[in-house]
């Protein structure tokens, strides 16, 4: 058995699998700092157990690091916690090693100590990893100054201390991505993502990702975002999805990162995706994406009807929902506009606007995702609780008994759209296959349809990237021949056919 100063997990089995960017990011800063560490992917390998008892058989850690991605599958109706996975591989990790285990990723940050105290962990990172572990392997080797490790949540003298949230303004890491088997997750997961930067300003009610990454733009420098680009194409990864919350916030650095991409004639080589927000965007920027490798972009639409666009604090209006559609397909680029239906507010006729305006807009597709998921800390949480106790409250929906804990996955769909409101909104559609419908509000349905907007296990995703598909996951669903959405055959040409 070999001495190993650090062991990362990744968690994560969703399928189609996600590459685990974070760890690559944080075994990159762990490497370049002097210290050696080892991967152990449990979404890779059928017999996690099998995979865990060889690592660990082989390795004597110093410190296990498990990532944890997503606290659920943000979906209603499966309403499928990871939480019972994470804590099983916790006591897992336990039974084989006696070092410490440090909890870290995105859906983590979003729960920093309840999720530590749920599954038994000792010690948690909010915020970004690489510099964090970096410091706490550090610390682990020298002094055990826990306070002076950025984000740590950790016990002592029989209290719980956090250290503020690891949010470095100077973002720089790695970009060699070396340590995940990339070539593996682009085969079985049809992409691969890459951040330009992390945090947002913006102030959307129902949104998490000021919780785990900040409130501020933290930027890479753009020449660093085009040398992971092209390590990735040196590996054969050609179809890429950007990380980020919205790429064009701020403006500013999407030209500046576009502009990297052109000048090195990396746009002629590879394709990409994007979350943008609606407002601002330009025709300028339109172009810049195009030249730069841009095919496809997911706006985050919510609504069009007024009242629901305030309820989720959204700047823009139907106007600009039907300026960047039609900016975008003048330049070749698919649109994707996500809903977000059954808020506070949401009434059967501000749904029936926004399914009409959607319809009359013209994207590509368009996700009719049913219910907010609600998460403390947010906006959303306050405009809920006014309403009051959740435990009474009929918009609540819930697939666990006892109190209401939003640790767990814990939904609001307007009570005022009925008993049904999946199949309210599936009729008002009126079998539109532009539309990714609401599934029956039942489990068993949410895995069933071609069609379905759930990307957590969905088997015709599974099937057609097997069977040589790449692309954003909408994308790659609105293209598939003979797929049945909403009653009717939907095909599309797929223009990234020589992928």
């Amino acid at each position: 058995m070999s001495p190993t100063m650090l062991s990362l997990i990744n968690t994560n089995r969703m399928q189609p699998p996600i590459a685990p960017i974070g760890l690559d990011y944080v075994a990159g800063a762990v490497r370049e700092a002097g210290f050696d560490v080892e991967l152990v992917d449990l979404c890779l390998t059928p017999r996690p157990d099998l995979a865990l008892d060889q690592h660990f058989d082989q390795h004597q850690p110093e410190l296990v690091g498990l990532s944890f991605r997503n606290v659920d599958d943000c979906f209603w109706p499966s309403a499928q916690s990871f939480l019972p996975t994470l804590q099983r591989d916790v006591a897992a990790v336990r039974q084989r090693t006696a070092a410490p285990i440090v909890l870290g990723g995105v859906g983590y940050s979003v729960f920093p100590q309840r999720i530590l105290e749920h599954v038994g962990a000792d010690l948690g990172i909010h915020g970004d990893g690489e510099q964090a572990v970096v410091a706490l392997l550090g610390e682990l080797r020298g002094n055990r100054r826990w306070a002076d490790v950025p984000g740590l949540i950790y016990r002592q003298d029989g209290a719980w201390h956090a250290n503020p949230p690891a949010w470095p303004q100077e973002l720089s890491v790695p970009t060699q991505r070396e340590t995940v088997d990339n070539r593996c997750y682009f085969l079985r997961g049809g992409q691969i993502g890459v951040e330009t930067k992390r945090g947002c300003r913006r102030q959307c009610s129902y949104c998490v990702d000021p919780l785990a990454k900040g409130r501020s733009h933290r930027r890479r420098p753009p020449t660093e975002v085009a040398d992971e680009v092209a390590a990735l194409l040196r590996q054969g990864l050609n179809v890429l999805h950007l990380c980020d919350a919205e790429f064009n916030l701020p403006p500013e650095h999407a030209l500046d990162v576009c502009d990297e991409l052109i000048h090195r004639q990396l746009g002629r080589a590879v394709r990409w995706y994007a979350y943008l927000a609606v407002v601002p965007f330009s025709e300028e920027l339109a172009d810049r994406m195009k030249r730069a490798g841009c095919v496809g972009i997911n706006f985050t639409s919510d609504a069009s009807h007024p009242a629901m666009l305030r309820t989720y604090r959204q700047p823009h209006r139907k106007e600009d929902l039907a300026r960047v559609v039609r900016i975008c397909h003048e330049r070749g680029i698919a649109v994707m506009l996500d809903m977000l239906l059954g808020g506070p507010g949401e009434t059967p006729e501000t749904l029936e606007q926004t399914i009409r305006d959607f319809r009359e807009i013209g994207p590509d597709c368009a996700g009719a995702a049913l219910g907010v998921r609600v998460y403390p800390g947010t906006p959303m949480a306050q405009l809920v609780a006014a309403e009051g106790p959740l435990e009474v409250n009929p918009s609540i929906r819930r697939r666990y008994t006892g109190p209401v804990d939003l640790l767990q996955p814990t939904f609001y769909i307007s009570a005022a759209l009925g008993g049904r409101p999946a199949r309210l909104v599936r009729d008002l559609i009126g079998g539109d296959p532009r539309f990714f419908p609401p599934q029956d509000e039942t489990p068993a349905a949410a895995g069933d349809a071609a069609g379905n907007h759930n990307y957590n296990e969905n088997r015709a995703l599974v099937e057609a990237i097997a069977a040589g598909e790449r692309g954003a996951y909408w994308d790659i669903l609105r293209r598939l021949p003979g797929v049945r959405r909403n009653g009717a055959d939907y095909s599309a040409p797929s223009y990234v056919s020589d992928v």
